[in-house]
């Protein structure tokens, strides 16, 4: 994809790696779940605490 200017670059690489990438990429230390699923359920736990 080509840019107009750096900060369209920039604002598109932020959404990808938000947005998309740390949302679905797998973690092994994490028992292989993906950052939202690990949120998910880390909150999960501390409401029923």
């Amino acid at each position: 994809e080509r840019y107009d200017n750096r900060e369209q670059a920039i604002q598109s690489i932020f959404e990808y790696v938000e947005v998309f990438y740390n949302n679905q990429r797998r973690h092994s230390t994490v028992g292989y779940l993906s950052p939202a699923e690990f949120e998910r359920r880390y909150y999960q736990r501390a409401l029923c605490s």
